[in-house]
């Protein structure tokens, strides 16, 4: 089939027609209305999401510094461990924040490290130890994740308005066939001759 046969069978609905329905028409601009959004707000959306994740992202990694801790106790290897892969396991450690006070608290270290032994944990703005930021590549592929997500929602969200119209306009034509067939199968039913 040549390509303008087919634009002509997939436009049927825009061309004028005895058999158009007013609800072809309306039919039509849906399915062009949800394409559109689809298109455009999908993309919206999603570069959005993904700049305001990548913006958040940047925030946390400027607000958290790395400090220099002292292990308070011995961290044992754990059984884990002792087969040649290293653990990590909670330990009470010690550093001074950026304004010379002394902080205490627990955080994820290496096992095997005896009392004593310099570590590097983080903490945020107010001097709480918290995770370590992502890396920007990480932070990056986390972000474009999101945006995708966001716009598979959108995308989601509108296919399915779109359908659940489409139904309702599927019901409104055959309650129509279904009132013109009660009008006309009746003079079917008696035979000629």
């Amino acid at each position: 089939m040549s390509s303008g046969r087919y634009a002509k069978k997939r436009l049927w609905r825009w061309r004028d027609n005895p058999l158009r329905r007013r609800d072809d028409i309306v039919e039509a601009w849906i399915v062009l209305a949800v394409w559109t959004v689809f298109a455009v707000g999908g993309s919206v959306a999603g570069l959005v999401t993904a700049h305001a994740a990548d913006e958040a992202f940047a925030a946390r990694r400027a607000e958290r510094q790395p400090v220099r801790a002292v292990l308070l106790n011995d961290v044992p290897l754990s059984a884990a461990a002792r087969g040649g892969a290293y653990g990590r396991r909670m330990a009470s450690v010690r550093w001074v924040a950026s304004d010379g006070s002394t902080h205490t608290g627990r955080t994820q270290v290496d096992t095997g490290l005896k009392a004593g032994a310099r570590v590097t944990v983080w903490q945020d703005g107010h001097a709480r130890l918290t995770t370590a930021p992502q890396s920007s590549a990480e932070a990056a592929i986390e972000a474009a994740f999101l945006g995708a997500g966001a716009a598979a929602a959108l995308a989601g969200l509108v296919f399915g308005a779109g359908a659940a119209v489409r139904w309702r306009l599927d019901c409104r034509r055959v309650d129509e066939w279904g009132r013109e067939w009660d009008q006309v199968g009746p003079r079917w039913g008696h035979k000629t001759g």
